[in-house]
């Protein structure tokens, strides 16, 4: 099928092209009547349904998300008790309660299976009537969630679970920005401008002292994980600073992991494996999970013998070894652009070797539990519970524990459930897939309009005529092609115990440059001839951004 969206210079119509290539309706808007079941505006909680639920609604309860974030699903509290342990609740959007198992609404959302995040529009999964309203933790609401909560000792130990359905009205909404200011700044007298409105009785000082409560079990959370065996490839991912006037980008960066986001992550990793571990105890046929099968054992191999030809140890035994190899070669946080390229360049090869998590239903999988396990996070049981507004899994997760709680039977087929997964674990490849190569469009376009942008780089690959490259401020990977290079009067391709090597003669006083992995080079990004979308990246004589 063909489909006539207008011109290719247009960023709309390229993104619609971009969509379909993947299978994603590029229509944010739901079939007229989808949505007949969703309950008018403004809804109000019906009292029966609260007496059902355990009421937060007097607990300090908070969300911390991306500043520009207008779908909440997570909120947390903490509580100290007078024995010197936490009480820690995670509170998730109650999704299920209204989005009815079989309805027209819920085959639409397994349809889509994932929300669609694009650098200028999200495509949700779910009506925006509920993903940013009903469902969403919005602060001084009464919101219905599905929580989890535990008492964990000071240093992150679980004492005690809790699972059921719950409401809560969040306190306020923090961005990360706010949440890592008060762990930068524990002891600061907020004033009332440099934060989100926060509902009384609870103050800046009552959430910062929660925030960094969180925090200090955070920590103990995550050694405990990677003493474990948890292994982290973070990828960069390219940010933009957009003119919403134009829609055009006015600027990029790499998006910073810091603390507050670790937190969050944290507590997320602790639910989705807390109930992993309960839908599987009640449902060991049905249960909906997450695994992450271990890497492609002979492209590591090779991969760790590669880089010990550059100095590089690498023990890739086990998951927990890989991490350890890494700690001792991971730059510091002030480490130039130069360094962290370096890294990049590690992380790029030490990705290859990696398979997909993907989802499964356990009834599919056999007696073998080696194939649940969870290589990166090594546990032996993952789901995944904490996002329902944009991912379908999470929904059925949902269904399956509450009829957990209620225990009540599921007449789920393991073969029907199995072939959701499989659905869900496609489109998720193919909302990444649109992700990336949109802001592959917009760094294009800011690199048309903005003209030549000089930058280092990192040699990842040596080819024949050419060679891929980190460019190490944005974090992404580019081809370079030696032989499109007019300044180049040529160039040999070397092989030399193992290592490969890109000899270049360049015509301006006939100087030599000799291009292997690690290698540093200078770039230049310009603007493809043709295509708006695109760019080229053309190698520079060294020392020419001097």
């Amino acid at each position: 099928m063909t489909h006539n969206l207008g011109s290719d210079k247009d960023i709309s119509v390229r993104t619609k092209g971009i969509l379909l290539e993947n299978g994603i309706d590029y229509e944010e808007k739901f079939n007229p009547g989808i949505e007949e079941s969703l309950p008018q505006l403004p809804f109000v909680i019906p009292s029966e349904e609260i007496e059902k639920r355990r009421d937060y609604r007097k607990t300090c309860v908070f969300t911390i998300d991306p500043l520009t974030a207008r779908d909440l699903d997570d909120a947390l509290s903490i509580e100290k008790l007078d024995d010197g342990n936490f009480k820690v609740g995670v509170h998730i959007a109650d999704v299920s309660y209204f989005l009815g198992a079989n309805t027209k609404l819920d085959q639409e959302a397994e349809h889509r299976a994932t929300s669609v995040y694009l650098v200028q529009q999200v495509i949700p999964m779910l009506p925006r009537t509920l993903c940013e309203n009903l469902c969403s933790l919005n602060p001084s609401l009464d919101r219905l969630t599905f929580s989890v909560q535990w008492i964990m000792s000071p240093d992150g130990e679980v004492l005690d679970t809790w699972y059921g359905r719950s409401v809560i009205c969040s306190a306020t909404k923090l961005a990360y920005e706010h949440a890592q200011d008060m762990l930068d700044n524990p002891e600061k007298d907020w004033s009332e401008d440099e934060l989100p409105p926060i509902c009384q009785p609870w103050t800046a000082k009552t959430i910062s002292q929660k925030v960094n409560m969180l925090q200090s079990l955070a920590v103990q959370l995550r050694a405990r994980r990677f003493e474990n065996g948890a292994l982290r490839l973070d990828q960069a991912k390219l940010c933009f600073q957009m003119d919403y006037e134009t829609g055009m980008p006015q600027g990029y960066k790499v998006y910073e992991l810091r603390n507050s986001n670790r937190l969050i992550e944290e507590f997320m990793l602790l639910a989705n494996i807390s109930v992993a571990n309960k839908i599987h105890e009640c449902f060991p046929d049905l249960a909906v999970l997450r695994c992450h099968p271990e890497p492609k054992q002979a492209i590591l191999e090779r991969s760790v013998e590669f880089l010990q030809r550059f100095g590089i140890r690498i023990d890739g035994s086990t998951s927990k070894t890989l991490q350890n190899s890494l700690n001792e070669h991971k730059p510091d946080s002030d480490a130039n652009l130069l360094a962290t390229g370096r890294w990049q360049v590690l992380m790029n090869v030490l990705t290859k070797p990696m398979k997909n998590a993907e989802y499964f239903c356990a009834g599919n999988k056999g007696d073998d539990m080696d194939e649940f396990r969870h290589y990166a996070l090594s546990v032996p049981l993952y789901t995944h519970f904490t996002s329902p507004i944009r991912r379908y899994p999470d929904v059925l997760v949902h269904r399956l524990l509450d009829a957990a709680l209620k225990k009540t039977k599921l007449d789920w087929n393991p073969i029907k459930i199995e072939e959701t997964a499989q659905h869900c674990n496609d489109r998720k490849l193919a909302a990444k897939a649109v992700s990336d190569k949109s802001a592959e469009m917009f760094l294009a376009l800011f690199v048309k309009q903005s003209g030549p942008i000089l930058v280092e780089a990192i040699v990842i690959q040596v080819m024949d005529h050419s060679m891929d490259c980190v460019l190490s401020n944005m974090g992404i990977s580019k081809r370079v092609y030696v032989n499109r290079n007019d300044e180049i009067e040529s160039f040999d391709y070397l092989k030399h115990d193992g290592s490969l090597t890109l000899s270049v003669k360049w015509k301006e006083q006939g100087s030599h440059q000799m291009l292997q992995m690690f290698s540093t080079v200078q770039l230049s990004l310009e603007a493809h001839e043709k295509s708006h979308f695109e760019f080229n990246a053309r190698l520079l004589k060294p020392n020419a951004m001097s």
